[in-house]
């Protein structure tokens, strides 16, 4: 008999098989972004989001912690040239010659993104997450992330995997601790 302390997902019956319902989801989006999400509220800090291949995993995590709106602004998925036009309202010309899914690629849409919403901080993700890599020529499970605020700061991340969810959440995990690296090393420097 399970208790109320059991954390063991529920099961449903579906077609005869059981599978488990995603129970432990928001202890996973919560766990990622508790320790970051502490220190921005403490610090006075704002972040927005400007993702792609984590298709709002960043900003659904940054969510979970209770009191969110202390610290984010808002963000976007900014999965197309469309979306790049009209929800960052970067024009053509503005990204000329800046590849997607790179670290240049990363950093100008964090920049825009924390200029569009006026915050301390902003989180820039863009990559190729599976099964299959990129129209640009990167593999799967290829992301560049970057974080942009009083540190500046782009990396890219290669899991080497084709699973699809998986490297969704290992992006994130990647931009999440990019922040608190950057929230550090301003800290240091103050």
């Amino acid at each position: 008999m399970r208790g109320s302390h059991d954390r063991r997902a529920p099961r449903a019956r579906q077609g005869g098989r059981a599978r488990a319902i995603l129970g432990a989801v928001p202890e996973l989006l919560s766990s990622l972004a508790a320790p970051i999400a502490a220190r921005l509220v403490a610090r006075g800090d704002t972040v927005a989001v400007s993702e792609s291949s984590t298709g709002g995993l960043i900003a659904a995590a940054l969510l979970s912690i209770p009191g969110a709106s202390k610290y984010f602004m808002g963000g976007g998925v900014i999965y197309t040239q469309g979306a790049r036009r009209a929800l960052l309202t970067l024009p053509d010309e503005a990204v000329k010659g800046i590849r997607s899914s790179t670290e240049a690629s990363a950093l100008i849409n964090a920049r825009t993104i924390r200029e569009r919403l006026g915050t301390t901080w902003a989180i820039g993700e863009t990559g190729a997450a599976g099964p299959t890599g990129n129209r640009y020529g990167d593999a799967a499970g290829h992301t560049c992330v970057a974080v942009v605020g009083p540190v500046e700061r782009a990396r890219t991340i290669e899991t080497r995997r084709s699973d699809r969810e998986a490297n969704m959440w290992a992006f994130t995990r990647a931009a999440l601790e990019l922040l608190a690296e950057c929230v550090s090393e301003a800290e240091r420097r103050a």
